[in-house]
């Protein structure tokens, strides 16, 4: 028995040991709507490795499935890269208007290297194993070198800052989607294998690239969506399905061709307006 006229010490009632351990957790610990977003592109890319896996691959080897690249498979396993686009898109926006999570960054990079590195270097690997005219192993070096390509990228975005509302290099998730377009138009082997190569190169080089914010975010939103529904119809083989999906390939290798060119284009007018000033500067 205790005295009731002494107070008991050290007791606590059991719902508030229980606030005070919700209170007490870390805030790195504490998950966002922005980096729900982020695992929702993770779990995309890594569905994207699996329908390859299960729809191309395993088919391929077997003997069980049709000559090439699965219609199907192969269409679900770029739409979930799509879709792992829209919540890269999403995610970014969402971090901006409420609120990210001390570690919505370290997701965000390790999202983007299975969706945006991962996904599509796989992708390449499998096309050179079941694609008729391709070579095994250069396809092999060809996946490694777009793997390393976004690493190398993700982790340059992390340490160098840029101007705002610019990136440097091609960002990955427009990286990816181009590559898996360059293997969806089936080009001849060797062209196709020097496509993919030039598009890693661009994701490392210094080439700027604009964020897609506003007006180019919604641009950017649409033509996914397009691209989604290209892809639904060349896997159900609507009438000029093959042919629509073709367009959209070639339209989405253009833009990846064309960003560039202007990019450059403005730095060397840059560069020549800033050298006309300084050299006005010193004939004063």
């Amino acid at each position: 028995m205790t005295d009731p006229e002494t107070p008991a010490t050290g007791w606590v009632p059991e719902s508030s040991e229980e606030e005070s351990a919700e209170d007490d957790m870390p805030l790195s610990l504490r998950l966002s709507i922005a980096d729900t977003l982020t695992l929702g592109n993770a779990t995309c890319g890594f569905m994207a490795v699996y329908f390859t896996t299960t729809g191309i691959l395993i088919p391929h080897l077997t003997g069980s499935g049709e000559t090439g690249m699965a219609r199907n498979s192969a269409a679900t396993a770029v739409i979930l890269m799509l879709l792992a686009a829209v919540f890269d898109l999403f995610d970014g926006i969402v971090a901006r208007k409420l609120r990210s999570s001390p570690m919505g960054a370290e997701l965000d990079n390790l999202s983007d290297l299975i969706s945006f590195g991962l996904a599509p270097a796989y992708f390449v690997l499998v096309y050179g194993m079941v694609a008729v005219d391709a070579d095994q192993k250069m396809s092999a070096l060809a996946a490694i070198v777009v793997l390393l390509a976004v690493v190398l990228r993700l982790a340059r975005f992390s340490c160098v800052t840029m101007k705002d509302g610019m990136f440097q290099g091609m960002p990955s998730p427009f990286g990816a989607l181009t590559v898996v377009s360059i293997v969806l138009l089936e080009l001849p082997f060797i062209p196709t294998l020097l496509a993919i190569i030039g598009v890693a190169w661009l994701m490392v080089s210094r080439v700027e690239y604009p964020k897609p914010r506003g007006v180019l975010a919604v641009a950017m939103l649409c033509w996914i969506i397009s691209a989604m529904g290209l892809l639904a119809a060349w896997a159900f083989d609507a009438p000029g399905g093959q042919l629509l999906l073709q367009t959209g390939c070639a339209l989405q290798i253009a833009m990846a061709a064309t960003i560039p060119l202007f990019a450059t284009t403005r730095r060397a007018n840059t560069f020549r307006h800033n050298r006309r000033e300084a050299r006005a500067t010193s004939l004063r």
